[in-house]
């Protein structure tokens, strides 16, 4: 069930990428947002891990560099990727009409 931050996801992704398209286009600008908010799940899983472990600030963080990718991943935090990339392709799709 699509979730409060589904929806901020979203809009930040399509704000993101209308912003970016003077400057790098509009697939790049989608591209950019949704690698952006892949990079913010994979550092919450991270935290959320280190954090179960027992870390706490100021210490190494007890994380291989991998586990923030294949470690946590909910239906929510799927979703939380996968809605905005789906916003920036309709975004993207709309582009490729109107030119």
């Amino acid at each position: 069930m699509i979730n409060k931050t589904h929806i901020e996801h979203l809009v930040i992704a399509i704000i993101l990428q209308l912003v970016l398209i003077p400057f790098v286009g509009v697939f790049s600008g989608g591209l950019f947002a949704i690698v952006l908010l892949l990079g913010r799940e994979i550092a919450q899983h991270e935290y959320k891990l280190a954090l179960y472990r027992g870390w706490t600030w100021g210490q190494t963080m007890p994380v291989k560099w991998y586990e923030g990718l294949t470690t946590g991943w909910s239906t929510d935090s799927i979703l939380d990727i996968v809605i905005p990339m789906i916003g920036c392709l309709i975004v993207y799709g709309i582009s490729l009409w109107t030119i």
